[in-house]
């Protein structure tokens, strides 16, 4: 049973366009008819149609798409933010390690996270979208500093605090730290940030391939040891990462919000 909005030309013309594929780049009118289910004279309507609208092209026999479809899955694709392009990769990191997953920018001195998948609570503070930490003690914060220009300027301006006994505080130290991220491409945090907090961040990547970006994923260090998470984590976090690359050269926007 149909909505009474529903309009049926509009469903059909779609399904017309669909037909289309990687194994079907090139239809004749009676393949397009029968893959939709049309009359061939409803298909013949909506393949001219499309190809008055510049959709379609033919040679009189062969009917194919032409690159102006990608205008229909452009209005969504540059409507994403960075964010919503993250997600679906962020929760299923989540759900494969069966731990808490995030996305940050850095913004001025911090790191603001932007998108966070969690699965437990294992910080005294509750993290959600919005939350801000310094960003030399955390694990992300690392990364996108050490894919910054401006890390001199950083250096020299902040002055890092002891949040744990186990914080690096000295600016000469916290430098061959982020050197040392910028040549390994990740970073370990061990509960620098918070007593019994283990995290490990990997940078994403915009068109030009700045640092647009980082992931991580948190846990709580009873449950991994430094060397479990280089081992069980760092795979499928560079993973995630690479998929969320690969998405954002073809959204062309790295907007956060």
């Amino acid at each position: 049973m149909r909505e009474p909005h529903h309009v049926q030309s509009l469903e059909r013309g779609l399904a017309v366009i669909r037909a289309f594929d990687a194994d079907h780049p090139e239809l004749t009118l009676s393949e397009v008819a029968r893959i939709c289910g049309l009359t061939r004279a409803a298909a013949r309507r909506f393949l001219l149609t499309l190809a008055d609208l510049g959709y379609v092209r033919t040679d009189g026999r062969l009917f194919s798409l032409t690159p102006r479809v990608l205008d229909l899955g452009y209005a969504y694709l540059s409507s994403l933010t960075l964010p919503d392009v993250a997600a679906p990769h962020l929760e299923r990191l989540a759900a494969e390690l069966h731990e808490s997953s995030s996305l940050s920018v850095l913004d001025g001195d911090d790191i603001v996270y932007v998108a966070r998948v969690p699965t437990s609570r294992i910080m005294a503070v509750a993290i959600t979208v919005g939350t801000r930490f310094p960003a030399y003690a955390t694990s992300m914060g690392r990364v996108l500093l050490a894919g910054s220009s401006n890390v001199d300027a950083y250096l020299a301006r902040v002055r890092p605090e002891k949040l744990t006994n186990r914080t690096i505080s000295s600016a000469s130290l916290l430098r061959a730290e982020i050197d040392k991220v910028r040549a390994q491409g990740y970073s370990i945090v061990d509960q620098e940030l918070e007593e019994g907090l283990r995290a490990i961040a990997v940078p994403i990547h915009d068109r030009s391939g700045a640092v647009a970006g980082a992931v991580n994923v948190s846990v709580q260090a009873a449950r991994a040891t430094v060397d479990a998470m280089r081992r069980r984590f760092l795979p499928p976090l560079l993973a995630a990462a690479s998929a969320i690359d690969a998405d954002l050269r073809r959204t062309a926007i790295i907007r956060i919000g």
